[in-house]
């Protein structure tokens, strides 16, 4: 991090004292992610990727005057990805923003091979379908078996490329030139793969894997 840190937060306080040491463990806690140096702290290796820029110009008795609004994303490649907006009158502090919003937005999500056509156990793609809804658009993501890889829009493609899911297939209804509801959909659908339960009595074919699956051994479902 470019500056030091100073927590002012209970869930930053736990993590600067290492008694939280995993980005899994803190969103466990249920407490508020509100500071991004959580984020930076916990997942030293973050990707962000700036996924929409949206320029207004008004005119002001002193002349013309330009804002920008950013849509980005953040993620690691492996079960944890966010999506952010920031606005600002200058591009850079709005890309700014956006990222550090999108860290405080990061979720966990579920992965696994809910392909019938696979069943290779491995976490390359998603254990279910899901769908997730913004304004008027819609998009629905399917398991899909290994070497599809992603056959989606080019926005969900940059997230689920986030999130660490290899092979999907993707359907969208609604307006999908409006890029901002289009990857609120995208990630309202991944916000899924938590929300729903699965019922513990059924014996599944394949694990499904929760969050990040290099550190931790027991991140199955």
């Amino acid at each position: 991090m470019d500056e030091e840190w100073i927590p002012r937060t209970e869930l930053g306080r736990l993590v600067a004292n290492n008694e939280i040491q995993s980005i899994g463990d803190a969103l466990h806690t249920k407490l508020p992610l509100q500071e991004y140096q959580i984020v930076d702290y916990l997942i030293p290796d973050l990707q962000d990727e700036v996924i929409n820029i949206e320029r207004a110009q008004r005119m002001t008795d002193s002349g013309r005057r330009m804002n920008y609004s950013i849509t980005a994303v953040v993620g690691n490649g492996n079960g944890y990805v966010g999506i952010g907006r920031g606005k600002a009158k200058e591009a850079a502090p709005a890309i700014r923003k956006a990222i550090n919003n999108a860290k405080t937005n990061i979720i966990e999500i579920k992965r696994g091979c809910g392909s019938w056509e696979c069943g290779c156990g491995r976490p390359h793609s998603l254990p279910f379908e899901i769908v997730g809804k913004s304004g008027s658009v819609e998009v629905k993501i399917k398991p899909a078996p290994q070497g599809v890889g992603l056959a989606v829009g080019d926005v969900v493609k940059v997230i689920l490329k986030m999130a660490g899911i290899e092979d999907a297939w993707g359907f969208a209804s609604g307006h999908t030139k409006t890029t901002v509801n289009y990857a609120l959909a995208t990630f309202d659908a991944l916000k899924k793969t938590i929300s729903m339960k699965m019922n513990p009595k059924i014996n599944l074919t394949t694990p499904i894997y929760v969050g990040g699956i290099e550190h931790d051994s027991d991140n199955k479902d």
